[in-house]
């Protein structure tokens, strides 16, 4: 990433760039393309090479397959070992990406998300006009399972940063462990780190004809046991090659490893492109045991039902009564026309140029309580956003040349009535602009806050006239 980058920006690539390879389980030669895409439209792909080109979203819950690699299907299509790419993506900070691919697999490369990265880089990321929505883990969010002694969680945190700890119980790696304590490092400190194996693995799987993309630079292969001549005859025809050795225990035709703990980087590259299928971009610190691309989606799908339902408390707004107020009872009257008994806004918190925040306390003594729903007080929807509309009032008045303004409601669009409003509840009224102001017309999306969980919501469109 530049020194510029905007990090609660959204960002896709600036023009399509495309790049060849084959795939490590099916053996197919397929060509991908990243294509720039809108504000939202998040990171999905496109198998170009089926009828009607169907697209499957990168979401967990699209997740059908881990046993070698993560695999994405709706209806009949699949892609297979998508992990490096979204890895490769969430690195270099791309929000919004349209991947076509005309095979059932992304290419191994080398087995990292090095050649991936590089090409995002000839091309370069753009900032798009849009702001990048980042969810907070506000309590620990564990996810265990016993049988393959798996333990990870994610802690709140000012940033993305990943542990990742492996024991394999084996001579050659040891027990390592990695950190990321920013994603700015990715490309430098992660992406070249290799997938790997053990022998026995690589015996397995070429017994059962699984790698048959497999080369000998396109993963590190762990040997951990003596391995006979005949092995090394078998492994050299399986990879094409003259000669296969090792000269003591430790990586097949003595690779060097290109960080000492490059299994531990590689787990935490696989971690990064898994959760990426959460489908929102968070703000945590994940801690991972001995972690497999299975309990990586199972702990993306936890992460994913906590965001779903916490969503509301991201757009919050906080309030604090020792703030002064931005616009006190006073100045609220000098800018509305609205008198008591209808005048309902007390003050206002917050104000920018596309948002405002007001707050109403509600009390027994409304004047509107006595006849609507006596000994049952609630208070009525219709004047919530009528409370809403002045705020938003407010708003769109504050954004116009000096001078004297009315508002007038225009329309009334998608209105929920989540909650009832009750006496002693504090009403914070959230007025944000979904367009710029033009021509005097303001369109707005509203949203009634009680004890932080949304009351009322809709969107208002109003007109404002020089009086």
């Amino acid at each position: 990433m530049n020194t510029t980058f905007n990090p609660d920006k959204q960002h896709s690539i600036a023009t399509s760039v495309s790049i060849s390879g084959t795939g490590l389980h099916t053996g197919i030669l397929a060509d991908m393309t990243l294509l720039p895409a809108n504000p939202g439209f998040g990171i999905q792909f496109q198998r170009t090479d089926l009828p009607n080109k169907p697209i499957i979203k990168a979401d967990c819950d699209y997740v059908t397959d881990t046993s070698r690699g993560t695999t994405l299907q709706s209806g009949d299509a699949k892609v297979n070992t998508v992990e490096h790419i979204l890895a490769a993506l969430v690195g270099m900070g791309v929000d919004n990406c349209l991947i076509e691919i005309n095979g059932p697999e992304i290419p191994i490369m080398d087995g990292s998300s090095k050649d991936f990265v590089d090409i995002i880089s000839t091309v370069g990321v753009v900032e798009q006009d849009a702001a990048k929505a980042w969810y907070s883990i506000d309590e620990n969010i564990i996810y265990y399972d016993e049988s393959k002694r798996v333990e990870m969680v994610a802690m709140p945190a000012m940033d993305y940063q990943i542990t990742t700890l492996i024991d394999f119980n084996s001579n050659v790696l040891g027990t390592q462990h990695a950190g990321l304590k920013t994603i700015k490092d990715f490309s430098q400190e992660i992406a070249p780190c290799r997938t790997f194996c053990f022998l026995h693995e690589l015996e397995m799987l070429l017994d059962n004809d699984l790698i048959k993309g497999g080369d000998i630079n396109n993963a590190i292969v762990v040997v951990d046991k003596p391995i006979s001549k005949e092995e090394m005859e078998r492994l050299a025809v399986a990879f094409k090659r003259d000669k296969i050795e090792v000269k003591s225990e430790g990586y097949l035709n003595n690779l060097e490893l290109r960080f000492p703990n490059e299994p531990a980087r590689h787990k935490l590259l696989d971690i990064i492109g898994d959760l990426a299928l959460i489908g929102y971009p968070i703000k945590a610190r994940i801690i991972a045991n001995r972690p497999g691309h299975s309990t990586n989606v199972e702990f993306a799908k936890r992460i994913k039902q906590y965001i779903k339902r916490n969503k509301h408390v991201k757009d919050v707004p906080v309030y604090d009564p020792l703030i002064p107020s931005v616009f006190t009872l006073e100045q609220i009257e000098k800018t509305l026309p609205h008198r008591h008994p209808f005048l309902l806004v007390d003050k206002i918190v917050e104000l920018t140029d596309t948002q405002i925040v007001g707050v109403k306390n509600v009390t027994f003594n409304e004047w509107f309580f006595p006849g609507h729903f006596p000994g049952n007080p609630v208070m009525p929807g219709v004047l919530q956003i009528e409370a809403l509309a002045q705020t938003g009032g407010i708003l769109c008045i504050n954004a116009m040349p000096k001078g004297e303004y009315n508002t007038y409601f225009l329309k009334i669009d998608n209105c929920k009535f989540k909650q009832m409003v009750k006496p002693g509840d504090t009403m914070l009224l959230k007025m944000e602009l979904v367009s710029p102001i033009r021509r005097g017309i303001c369109e707005m999306k509203g949203t009634v806050y009680v004890a932080g969980k949304v009351a009322t919501e809709a969107i208002l469109v109003a007109q404002v006239i020089k009086k």
